[in-house]
């Protein structure tokens, strides 16, 4: 639930199969489409941080990249030294650092992933909203969009969209707390 009005918006923003993985079970995510009615740009344009997971940074470095162009990158980790994590601001202590970001000025807030991380914000109040794209396939198996074992949540749909194209669904959905 949102902590004050005035604060940033911390967005659990990812794809997922209609079967609820943001990943394979060996991390991949060659079946996310690209729907080309989908203005990634504009998507994007609302936030200017970024916050991963370990395992999330990982994959993003493997894939050659770990942050987006005009946003600082936050890394949460317990494992990792700030020498691991090039060009990104590492953090011991997710509560800590979101509740300080959350009270800076600027955009929102993009929690990226993974699964792990989006439970602890979750459990501890700092997420604020949940914008899933649900993919249409069927995975069998892989990561879950939020890590089990998890707190319930309530949320309220803000908004949805569907893509015909790609038969992607966007939906918005607001965290309004625990019922």
């Amino acid at each position: 639930m949102k902590e004050d009005p005035g604060a940033r918006r911390v967005v659990y923003s990812v794809a997922a199969s209609l079967d609820g993985s943001i990943a394979g079970p060996n991390g991949e995510f060659d079946w996310i489409v690209m729907d080309p009615e989908i203005d990634f740009k504009q998507l994007f344009a609302r936030f200017d941080t970024l916050l991963l997971g370990r395992k999330s940074y990982a994959a993003a470095r493997q894939q050659g990249g770990a942050g987006m162009p005009g946003m600082k990158s936050y890394v949460f980790s317990t494992t990792l030294r700030p020498a691991d994590c090039p060009g990104a601001t590492l953090s011991q202590d997710p509560g800590e650092t979101v509740r300080a970001l959350k009270q800076q000025p600027g955009k929102d807030i993009w929690l990226f992933g993974g699964g792990s991380l989006f439970r602890s914000l979750l459990e501890l109040g700092l997420v604020d909203q949940v914008q899933v794209g649900i993919v249409p396939v069927l995975l069998g198996d892989g990561l879950p969009l939020v890590e089990h074992p998890a707190q319930r949540a309530s949320l309220k749909l803000t908004k949805h969209r569907v893509y015909a194209k790609t038969g992607t669904v966007l939906l918005d959905y607001d965290v309004s707390g625990r019922p």
